[in-house]
């Protein structure tokens, strides 16, 4: 079992999730702008859920 696994008394699992963040109006102006805040606030709800980001791109 690695250390990423989480288990109960018979099972065990280890989730990994692909998320894709586009917002609906995709203007670079805008988006450049809040990428940052966008970023940060994701990182604070994974944070508070206590959920390990593995790798992040913003474009």
């Amino acid at each position: 079992m690695s250390k990423d696994d989480k288990s109960l008394s018979h099972t065990r699992w280890n989730c990994k999730y692909h998320i894709v963040f586009t917002p609906k109006y995709r203007r670079k102006v805008i988006y450049g702008e809040l990428r940052k805040d966008i970023g940060r606030i994701l990182r604070k709800l994974c944070e508070m859920k206590e959920v390990e980001i593995i790798e992040a791109h913003a474009m």
